[in-house]
This record gives C-alpha cells, sequence and structure tokens, in this order.
C-alpha cells in the first residue's frame, strides 16, 4: 500500500488496501474553507488519487463536524473584485472526472461550494445531524459549481428550487424519504458506511467500473458543462451588484 501524499492546507491522498483511496481534507480552521491554496491542492489530491494505478473507488472525507464550509470569506472578496473567476473554480469537474466511482462521506455540514463538491461524487452519503444547503442566494450570488442541475440530482426539481431559491440548509434527517442520497446515517456511521461500500466495489475490474462510470455520468457532465456556462454569466452580474459586497460581509460566517 502506497503512503500517505500531503498537500499544503491538509489535504491528501491517502491510499488503502483493495483498491480503495481517500481523499482527506482536514484545514486548520476546521471549516474545509474553500480558498485558491485549498482549491488548488484539493484537484492535486483528485489527481493524485486519479493517477494511483490501483484505484477503483475513491471517498472524499472531511472534519466529523464539517465537510465543507464553502468559499472562504477572502475567496468571496477576491471574487467580488474580480480577482478570481467562478469559472476558474472546478473542483466539481475534477471530481466528475475521477475515473472510477467518488463517494462523498458528509458526516459533516456541508454548504454552498461545500455541498456542491459532495453532490458531484457518484455516492453521496449524508449525517442525520449535519445541515446541508444551498446557501448562495443568501449572500445575494446565483449558485455556483454546478450546484443548479447538481442539487436536482438528489432530490426532485421542486425540493431543489426551493431549496435554491431560499438558501435553507437543512438537516440530513430532513431529507429522508425525500432525496436520491446513497445513504442518511447517523453521524458516526457515515465513514464506515463509505468505506464499505467503496470495497464492495473495489472488487470489481478497474477498466469494467471507469466504462460504467463514464456512462452513468455522461448526463450530469454534459448538464454540468452546459449550466457552468450559465452560472458564470450570473455571476457576472450578481457579483457586480453592490448589494452582494454587502450581504457577503453580513452573512458568509451565518
Amino acid at each position: 500500500m502506497a503512503g500517505v501524499i500531503p498537500r499544503k492546507p491538509g489535504v491528501c491522498f491517502a491510499p488503502r488496501d483493495g483498491g480503495v483511496g481517500h481523499v482527506l481534507m482536514a484545514d486548520a480552521t476546521g471549516k474545509n474553507e474553500m480558498t485558491p491554496e485549498f482549491v488548488e491542492d484539493l484537484v492535486g489530491a483528485l489527481r493524485d488519487a486519479a493517477a494511483w494505478p490501483e484505484l477503483k473507488a475513491l471517498v472524499l472525507v472531511g472534519h466529523d463536524d464539517v465537510f465543507s464550509s464553502g468559499a472562504s470569506l477572502g475567496m468571496l472578496r477576491a471574487l467580488v473584485a474580480g480577482g478570481v473567476a467562478p469559472a476558474d473554480i472546478l473542483l466539481a469537474k475534477a471530481v466528475l472526472d475521477v475515473p472510477v466511482p467518488v463517494i462523498a462521506a458528509m458526516a459533516g455540514h456541508a454548504v454552498g461550494g461545500g455541498l456542491a463538491l459532495g453532490l458531484a461524487a457518484d455516492m453521496p452519503i449524508i449525517a442525520r445531524e449535519s445541515r446541508y444547503g444551498a446557501t448562495f442566494m443568501n449572500m445575494g450570488f446565483t449558485p455556483g459549481m454546478g450546484m443548479i442541475r447538481l442539487l436536482e440530482h438528489v432530490v426532485s426539481p421542486a425540493l431543489a428550487h426551493e431549496l435554491l431559491y431560499s438558501g435553507e440548509a437543512r438537516r440530513g434527517a430532513a431529507f429522508e424519504g425525500r432525496s436520491g442520497f446513497t445513504a442518511i446515517l447517523p453521524r458516526a456511521d457515515v465513514l464506515a458506511h463509505a468505506d464499505s461500500l467503496a470495497r464492495r466495489i473495489a472488487e470489481k475490474p478497474r477498466k469494467a467500473l471507469s466504462l460504467l462510470k463514464r456512462t452513468l455520468t455522461l448526463p450530469r457532465r454534459r448538464a454540468f458543462e452546459e449550466t457552468h456556462t450559465l452560472e458564470s454569466l450570473m455571476h457576472e452580474v450578481t457579483f457586480a451588484a453592490e448589494e452582494t459586497r454587502t450581504r457577503i460581509e453580513a452573512n458568509h460566517d451565518e
């Protein structure tokens, strides 16, 4: 078994036995906030995983209480100022492009871009106690990272629209019986369930897994490309608005 491949802000690829790999996200803030450095290193860790010839199933793992809280305040300020282009944040695409099945072990809270990251996985698993939400509109700008279509992969269009418009974060238990999440479990059981699923998947041939992954993700990859273009156009308008600047400063940590 290969060793851990570390990345600066607490992101690493960790090969496990039997063709299972983990991408571990554990930044020093405890929030797994998306800064430019964090995004760069997470994309790098995903590439490290994809380059491991034994990889058959990959598990995304965050902190126990926070999977990812989305863009940092500094990142949002840079987006407003034009120093970073929303179109450059391609984490969701990086997950979709991993050549084998990806499981998101979302034991902790995931909001905004953090939720989009998890939803880009082939099998997102969430916790009953944790909160999940597309909180973009709370800060005055339209959803990004493919969220408009990714959310419809796990909930009905009607519920997706409600969550996108309202910006409300809901506990995982609220999605039981109303969603297509792979599993909704007690927080303490999420990672073990993800690993068990990954091990079962890893019993299959990599070539067959890769072909099936490419086929099953084709609708989402097409939808992502279409939505990504539309989201970028909406961002040009909303990030230029003064009200967006004010809302970001007021509501980022809520």
